[in-house]
Parts: structure tokens; C-alpha cells; sequence
């Protein structure tokens, strides 16, 4: 089966977490047969900024770890149909513009044989509508939502059997336990600032605690103002800028635990929702904590896959005893581990994916890798 995706990049993770799950993605499909063809827009925010920041530097720990992934780019005046000739599926994510959804859209609508999906990732549905309701969606077979709660948006707006929950994974290929044990110590954090939509929390559930609970605080990420430094120096944490996403498994590695720490939308307009942090650090065996954070579709095992901490003084006795407990280390490790193995990776995504397209009626027949 040939798939074609539209992303926003695949070469650049630079504040794009969807990245993370569309490189495991496709990367299982490759590695069962399909024929794989991604597409990202020339000149991509994401990838101009970590060149600038960066240069082509960069990119190499994603060159090294996905050997078998490319992308390639198109102008905004490219042919279409040439693009997708050939495709049995057609994803587009929702980080593309309206007039390219559209165009894609009426190819299917047109005649096109592929089955063409809208994949939405982000919480723009419910904090800023108009900006995804501006899509003409009226020639796609369905949409993929990250989550049960952004799903039901969808359904009120009229896609009643037509999307179809998908939620993010881990790509358990690249982010695993290490081989052989390492030496450990103090907290990682690895995620951005961005537009302040959870520093009350950062500081609440991470500085703070990590500074009480006696244990050194690395973080990485982007788009950190010069406030956000501040208070990161206030409290005493390393900042260590961007990380390429491929590199995540060996930072935490080396770290006794990490935080979770959902954003503002994801604990109230659209409970339910984890990072796809949560899926990867779970995935590399590092004990996890989480912020306030509702499982409303028992994705996981509160208390046994993490720890959940209802306010900042649990989060710092919480971190206390990870500290001084290693039983209490290991058993999350275990039942994280067999919880990501068991339904969370991104082979289980592929699976899931090939049911959907299969429902709306394109050919899933697997072919046999080479």
C-alpha cells in the first residue's frame, strides 16, 4: 500500500512534537512493506528555526536514528496531483495551510481513488476554533484525533463515524531502556516554554518540588523568554536548550526520573490528552511523576505505570521517595514498560491505522518486507 502524509516536517522536532510519533509511524510501515512518501512544505517554521538556531548540525542525530526516513519538500505551487499519484492513503496533518487541506480535498472529492485522512493533533478546537473550522474538510473520508475529548468535538460538528481516536505512541525502536545500567542521578525535563500556558504550573509541580525535595533539575526545550530564564535561575535548574528528539532516550538515561506536567488545555477543555512525553519516557524506563493530570480514558495505571501528585507538597514527598526508595523505582519501571509494550507503541499505532483505513474501504493487504 502506498501512504503519503502531509506533515508540517518530519526532519524537524524544533518545538514539533508531532514529529516524535509520525517518524515511529512510518518508520513501522516501512519496515512491513508499504511504500512511504512524506511531504512538508518548504521553508517550515520548525525546520527554519533549528536550522537558525543550529544549522545543518541539527539534524544529525534524526539522520542517524532513522536511516530509512526522508521527506520532501513542496512549494506552495507544486502539483498536487503528481504527489499524490499512486497513493492508496492520504494523511494531511492539521499544522498545514487551509488552502492545502482544501486542494487535497477536492482531489478525493473529484474522483481521486485514495482514502484521504485529516489528522488533528493539537488543541486548536477548542482554543481557537475558527482556525481549524476554516478547513474544508468536505472531501476527506475521516479525521484522527489524538484523544477521546478532541474526538467529541469532531462529532459535533457533524463526523459522527467518520473520526476515529488515534492516539500518539512510542516508538519503541528508538526508545527503550538502555542496554546496560548507567549511573543516574537528579530530575529531566524535557519539554518548551512556549506561550506560558503552564508556567504557574512548571513552577508549582517541578521547580519548586525539585528544589525542596534536594535534587539538581535538568531541562531542555525552546522558546524559553527571558523571564522564564530568570526563573529558572531563581531556582537553581540547568537549562540545557534544545534537544534533538532522537537524543531524548539517552538523557533520560541517565536521570533518576522525570515530571509530567500537562498543558492548560489538556487538564481542562480537553482532559484526557497525554504528551507524547509520558509514552516515550514510560517506554525508556525512567520513573515518571505527573502533575494533575485526568486519565479519563484509562490509557494507563495511576499509581502503578506513575505517580500522580495531587498538589506541589505531594509532588515533593513523591520525588523524595523515588529518591530514597529504589523498589518504589523499579516496580514503575516494570508496570511502565509492560503497559507501553502492551498497547502504547508505534507498531500498535500502525495497526490501529491500517483497521481505519481499511473501514473506509483502501486496499490493507500488508506486503511482505523485503
Amino acid at each position: 500500500m502506498r501512504v503519503v502524509y502531509f506533515t508540517h516536517s518530519l526532519a524537524s522536532c524544533w518545538n514539533h512534537g508531532n514529529a516524535h510519533f509520525l517518524r515511529g509511524v512510518l518508520r513501522e510501515l516501512i519496515a512491513r512493506g508499504h511504500d512511504v512518501r512524506a511531504y512538508e512544505p518548504a521553508g517550515a517554521w520548525s525546520l527554519q528555526n533549528l536550522l537558525a538556531d543550529h544549522g545543518p548540525e541539527g539534524l544529525h542525530a534524526y539522520r542517524y536514528a532513522y536511516p530509512e526516513l526522508e521527506s520532501r519538500s513542496f512549494e506552495p505551487d507544486a502539483d498536487l496531483a503528481a504527489l499524490t499519484d499512486g497513493a492508496d492513503l492520504v494523511i494531511v496533518h492539521e499544522w498545514n495551510d487551509p488552502a492545502l487541506v482544501a486542494a487535497i480535498g477536492e482531489q478525493r472529492r473529484c474522483g481521486a481513488p485514495f482514502t484521504i485522512l485529516f489528522h488533528d493533533t493539537h488543541h486548536r478546537a477548542v482554543s481557537e476554533e475558527q482556525a481549524i473550522r476554516a478547513f474544508d474538510l468536505s472531501g476527506y473520508d475521516g479525521v484522527l484525533a489524538f484523544g477521546e475529548t478532541l474526538a467529541a468535538v469532531y462529532r459535533r460538528w457533524g463526523w459522527e463515524g467518520r473520526v476515529f481516536v488515534w492516539h500518539e505512541a512510542a516508538d519503541t525502536r528508538l526508545f527503550h531502556p538502555p542496554a546496560e545500567p548507567v549511573d543516574r542521578d537528579g530530575l529531566v525535563w524535557i519539554g518548551n516554554w512556549g506561550d506560558g500556558e503552564r508556567s504557574a504550573e512548571l513552577e508549582e509541580y517541578l521547580f519548586r518540588p525539585a528544589q525542596e525535595a534536594g535534587l539538581p533539575l535538568d531541562i531542555f526545550g525552546v522558546r524559553y523568554p527571558p523571564e522564564a530564564l530568570t526563573t529558572l535561575e531563581r531556582y537553581g535548574v540547568n537549562f540545557r536548550g534544545w534537544l534533538p528528539n532522537a537524543r531524548a532516550p539517552e538523557v533520560f538515561a541517565h536521570h533518576l526520573a522525570t515530571v509530567h506536567v500537562p498543558r492548560r488545555f489538556y487538564t481542562t477543555l480537553l482532559p484526557g490528552i497525554p504528551t507524547i512525553r509520558v509514552f516515550e519516557a514510560l517506554a525508556c524506563g525512567i520513573p515518571l511523576v505527573s502533575a494533575p493530570w485526568d486519565d479519563c480514558e484509562q490509557l494507563f495505571t495511576p499509581g502503578e505505570d506513575y505517580l500522580v501528585a495531587r498538589d506541589g507538597a505531594e509532588m515533593t514527598r513523591h520525588l523524595r521517595a523515588l529518591a530514597a526508595d529504589p523498589d518504589l523505582r523499579r516496580s514503575l519501571v516494570t508496570h511502565g514498560l509492560a503497559t507501553i509494550h502492551a498497547r502504547h507503541s508505534c507498531a500498535h499505532r500502525v495497526d490501529e491505522l491500517l483497521a481505519i483505513a481499511g473501514r473506509l474501504g483502501a486496499p490493507i493487504k500488508e506486503p511482505v518486507p523485503a
